[in-house]
């Protein structure tokens, strides 16, 4: 299985522009800029490519989690995923912290616990950022 995405930039690193178009049609025409990956902290002037890893890892560690949970006999009823993905001009990409707040019926803390540590470990992205730090704060509400 493959997935793909296209990337169409004009001009320099600085003042040029690109956008991104994935295959499913997701991402069409999403413009993304230097600027909006290096100086504006806010996220608000486009996307970035430390955003999307971000999405995808939270999406995957989310699907990865929810299967070890049923498998477990207690479905979530909500996962909800937030990773923040770190760009230290210079240096790169030099972590993904993971945040979860999850609603799941009948499961013990210890067992939530150590299958969210299973998750983070058999994500798929996770394991394709197996060059970074990834860390995990998980809890129950």
């Amino acid at each position: 299985m493959k997935r793909t995405a296209t990337a169409n930039w004009q001009g320099s690193l600085t003042e040029g522009t690109g956008t991104l178009d994935s295959q499913s049609g997701a991402l069409a025409g999403l413009p993304y800029t230097f600027k909006g990956r290096f100086v504006d902290e806010t996220g608000q002037s486009g996307t970035n490519p430390e955003e999307l890893i971000a999405a995808a890892h939270a999406g995957c560690f989310a699907m990865q989690l929810a299967h070890f949970l049923a498998e477990n006999g207690t479905p979530p009823d909500n996962l909800k995923v937030s990773a923040a993905v770190e760009l230290i001009p210079g240096t790169g990409i030099t972590g993904s912290a993971l945040t979860l707040e999850a609603k799941v019926p009948g499961v013990d803390a210890g067992t939530f616990k150590e299958l969210a540590e299973k998750a983070k470990g058999a994500c798929p992205v996770s394991n394709a950022l197996g060059a970074i730090a990834i860390s995990l704060d998980a809890r129950l509400v």
